[in-house]
């Protein structure tokens, strides 16, 4: 149980840092806040709710594993270097990917629910 708590804790820290530092994660920690009430009118069961809500949770949490990429690349390697270049574009396009799943079941989702 002990060792639950703490991992607890460190996710709350890491939340916290990330929240506080990085504007892309605070956008998107205010895109939820707004998210897990309009899931709630959007939605018209349950289990569109839970998409809606988890599409936006997967979208902070690539983008959490982005940041964390770029703060290791830029840690190793402070200075421009191409090979670095492409693994935080990488990381940039699976952020874009995350977007655009949780653009196609709102936008579904929004269809559905006025169609």
């Amino acid at each position: 149980m002990e060792r639950i708590y703490f991992a607890f804790r460190n996710t709350c820290a890491g939340l916290l840092h990330a929240g506080r530092t990085e504007r892309a994660v605070q956008q998107e920690m205010i895109l939820l806040a707004i998210a897990i009430p309009l899931a709630a009118i959007v939605g018209t069961g349950l289990w569109d709710r839970v998409a809606l809500i988890s599409t936006v949770l997967l979208m902070m949490a690539i983008e959490l594993l982005n940041t964390c990429v770029e703060k290791l690349c830029d840690h190793v390697t402070p200075s421009i270097h191409p090979q670095i270049k492409i693994v935080k574009d990488m990381g940039s396009a699976a952020v874009f990917c995350s977007i655009c799943i949780a653009g196609l079941v709102w936008g579904a989702a929004l269809w559905a629910r006025w169609n």
